[in-house]
This record gives structure tokens, C-alpha cells and sequence, in this order.
């Protein structure tokens, strides 16, 4: 019924691994799965079959992150202008833009990203107090919306944003995914009205559900025993290897 099993045929043990290693970094860091798997998988299948295998666990994953249920309301009730600002921003920009695509927006936003991370990561840090919040928010979440539409890249200004919120590590991490797990579902309902979304692939996704959970499940264990020096330097030096991994592939 869809092309996923045949992909697996004779790969399956290394295409767990492959999203085993992508839960792992994304359970230490709260990002990164995607961007993991596809340059793995890419070595031996078409992006296109990649990019079908990551639909389930990518939601999934996102989903899970947005535990703790003690927390979530409070983190949302700090983050819920930006929410709205991402359905808003994503809906219209798919209607407006279509499917993701673009290698140029790919490129500026990998050199965003890396440059945001050797900044955070030469001392300095950007604070966003309660009151500034209230507005800039929506319009961080707008522009991130925007960008998702273009890319299918959620990170964009929406991590730096909430890492500017001043959030404690677990607090980040759930925080991040909220916001990636909104940015997922726009994204796929503006796909849907576009007629983009492979929904016939979704069952097969689901194959590869269970290392991505354990992977994830074995990085969040590390993460809360890291110091928090640590986790922050991991944190900004894996925004940097993703935005470097953007614009490299996207020149290729």
C-alpha cells in the first residue's frame, strides 16, 4: 500500500538507528530530528521516501515534549500569543506560498541560526521581559509561521525567542515542543488544503515510531543529568551544526 516497506527491505536495522541517534539528539537538545534523519536516510533512499519515513515520529516526538502536564499550562499560558501567531502566520503563508521549498531561504536561515548560536555561545544572551512579550510574541510567532511555510523549517526566530523568555532547561524544552508540534499541525493542514500532504504514507511512518521514542527517552534522561552549563553550551552548539547542515545542503 505505500512505497515505506520496500524502503525498509534490507535498511530496516539501519534506518532504526538512524532514527534511534536522531531521538537521542533531539531528547538532549529539544530539536534536530528531522534535520538528523534526513541526512542519513538521503545516503541510501530518494529525500522524498525520507522525508514520508519522519511524519509520525516527528509529531510524535514533538507531542512528547510537551510534557510534563504540571507544566503545560503554564508554559503555554507564557507562549500562547506566539501559538497563535504561528497558526496564523503558517495558514496564510501556505495558502499564499504553497509547499515548502526554496534552497535560498534554506541558506538564510541555516546562516541565522549558526550566527545566533556562536553569539548565545560567546557569553551573550537576549532577554524578552513579560511586557514585551505580550506583543512581540504574536508577531515572532507570524514571522515563524511565514518561514515554516516557506522551508518546513520551524525553528526560525521562534527558538531564539524562547530561549530569550528565560525559561529553566525543562521548562525550553517543553516550550520548543508546543511550539513545534503547533507549527506541525499548520503546516500539515496548510499541505492538506494544497493538496501536499502524503497522507498514504503515514502508516509506514509509524514503522519507525518506536526507536525514535526510545531514542528521545534515553536524551532526556542524559539531559537531566547534565549541568546546566552544559546542556546550555550542547543546547547552542546544536542550533550551530543545524544551521551549518542547512546551508551546506542547501548549496550542495
Amino acid at each position: 500500500m505505500t512505497i515505506i516497506p520496500n524502503e525498509l527491505a534490507g535498511h530496516g536495522a539501519a534506518a532504526a538507528a538512524v532514527f534511534l541517534l536522531a531521538g537521542v539528539i533531539k531528547g538532549v537538545i529539544g530539536l534536530g530530528l528531522p534535520t538528523v534523519s534526513m541526512a542519513l536516510l538521503a545516503l541510501w533512499m530518494p529525500p522524498a521516501r525520507a522525508a514520508a519515513l519522519l511524519v509520525v515520529p516527528s509529531l510524535v516526538t514533538n507531542l512528547w515534549q510537551t510534557g510534563p502536564r504540571a507544566s503545560f499550562m503554564p508554559v503555554l499560558r507564557r507562549i500562547g500569543g506566539m501559538q497563535a501567531g504561528v497558526v496564523a502566520g503558517t495558514l496564510g503563508g501556505a495558502c499564499w506560498l504553497g509547499v515548502p521549498a526554496g534552497a535560498w531561504a534554506s541558506v538564510a536561515l541555516g546562516v541565522a541560526l549558526l550566527a545566533y548560536a556562536l553569539w548565545g555561545l560567546s557569553g551573550r544572551q537576549w532577554h524578552v521581559d513579560a511586557a514585551r512579550a505580550r506583543w512581540l510574541g504574536p508577531l515572532v510567532g507570524a514571522a515563524t509561521g511565514l518561514v515554516t511555510a516557506a522551508t518546513g523549517v520551524f525553528a526560525v526566530p521562534a527558538v531564539p525567542y524562547l530561549q530569550a523568555l528565560g525559561f529553566e532547561r525543562d521548562a525550553l524544552i517543553q516550550a520548543m515542543g508546543i511550539s513545534f508540534t503547533t507549527s506541525t499541525v499548520a503546516l500539515a493542514l496548510g499541505l492538506m488544503v494544497n493538496g501536499g500532504y502524503p497522507l498514504a504514507v503515514a502508516g509506514g511512518s509509524a514503522l519507525m515510531l518506536l526507536p525514535a521514542l526510545g531514542g528521545m527517552a534515553i536524551g532526556t534522561w542524559w539531559r537531566r543529568r547534565l549541568p546546566v552549563a552544559v546542556f546550555r553550551r550542547c543546547f547552542l552548539a546544536g542550533l550551530a551544526l543545524l544551521g551549518a547542515y542547512m546551508v551546506a545542503h542547501a548549496l550542495a
